[in-house]
């Protein structure tokens, strides 16, 4: 049999593309060889790489699990106060707090399905969240119904305060938030404020302690004789054996992420042979700074307690699902 027929098959397959350089077949994830717009495209698919030919309308979606919740923004949150973020959303934008059903694809991601029939409580709570008052005159209100409410009164207090969050952040308090009305929005988010401060005092009292113990256990002439004997050592080694190709700093990041759950959205190269990483994980968004050679993380972005050095990119998702499930994430880097 020749095989050789088989390396140039051309196929064709509709599918959800979310963005980024890659896009996901039910069986196997594709290289985008030229970014589109998102949305259902058409593809034309050879090997493990994927062209967008047209756009397409949605397919293969009945068959996936069904998750519903209440629209927040472009975010779907149900159960346990999870805001996940909601891909494909329709052109006309749904109502507030709107009850709809979307289908788990294969990645992963939550693609938007329908709307869902509502009841008195949907309608309740767009009313209190016009008016500024809480939830605790709605009734019938669920859980998921309630926790949307509380991550859209903290938007309108974030917006007013000037405090940016993410709903991993709070998403501990969120419930109690919804009950309290705007002032727990308010105290919630300058809570959250002073965990960042407190974690930017302590890491610059890190930084300062240890220079000045550096300065202390090390004569400006011990640090010459250091570092010639790091030179001397470098010298002796000679440069590194190739073996084919390098891998490069960002397919590694990649390749780490993605044995971790997490998924890669954007490198973006820094000096001292470092690169910020953004991406997404359990439904959030993160952005670390690593070392390109050892993705050892130099500044992880969220509150480690100096402990950022001690981890790699590989293992820092593993410690923010930790922060997320205990209720203790603060994320000290943003955009």
């Amino acid at each position: 049999m020749d095989y050789r027929k088989f390396l140039g098959k051309v196929e064709s397959a509709v599918l959800p593309y979310f963005g980024g350089g890659t896009v996901d077949a039910p069986s196997r994830r594709l290289r985008v060889t030229a970014p589109v717009q998102p949305g259902w495209w058409r593809f034309e698919v050879q090997g493990r790489v994927a062209t967008a030919r047209e756009l397409a309308g949605p397919e293969g979606l009945d068959g996936l699990p069904r998750v519903r919740g209440h629209v927040w923004g472009h975010r779907l949150v149900r159960e346990g106060a999870v805001a996940e973020p909601l891909e494909l959303m329709p052109e006309e934008e749904p109502p507030r707090l709107a009850l709809v059903s979307a289908r788990r694809w294969h990645d992963g991601s939550l693609v938007f399905d329908a709307l869902e029939f509502e009841g008195e409580a949907e309608d309740g709570a767009r009313r209190a969240l016009e008016e500024g008052r809480s939830l605790s005159e709605v009734k019938g209100v669920s859980a998921a119904l309630r926790a949307a409410f509380g991550y859209a009164l903290l938007e309108v207090a974030s917006r007013a305060l000037r405090i940016p969050f993410a709903p991993a952040e709070v998403r501990g308090r969120v419930l109690a938030v919804a009950e309290g009305g705007r002032e727990a929005a308010e105290a919630c988010l300058r809570h959250l404020v002073a965990e960042r401060e407190a974690y930017v005092r302590a890491r610059e009292a890190r930084a300062a302690a240890l220079v000045a113990r550096a300065w202390a256990e090390r004569t400006e002439a011990q640090a010459r004789e250091y570092t010639a004997g790091l030179v001397a050592e470098a010298q002796r080694r000679g440069p590194p054996a190739r073996h084919g190709r390098r891998e490069d700093g960002v397919e590694r990041a990649e390749r780490a992420l993605h044995s971790a759950g997490a998924r890669l959205r954007h490198v973006r190269r820094l000096t001292g042979n470092q690169l910020e990483v953004t991406y997404s994980f359990m439904e959030e968004r993160f952005i670390s700074v690593v070392d390109a050679d050892s993705l050892q993380v130099i500044d992880a972005g969220v509150c480690l307690a100096g402990a950022d050095s001690e981890v790699t990119l590989e293992s820092l998702p593993s410690v923010i699902r930790e922060a997320i499930d205990t209720g203790v994430l603060v994320i000290t880097r943003h955009d």
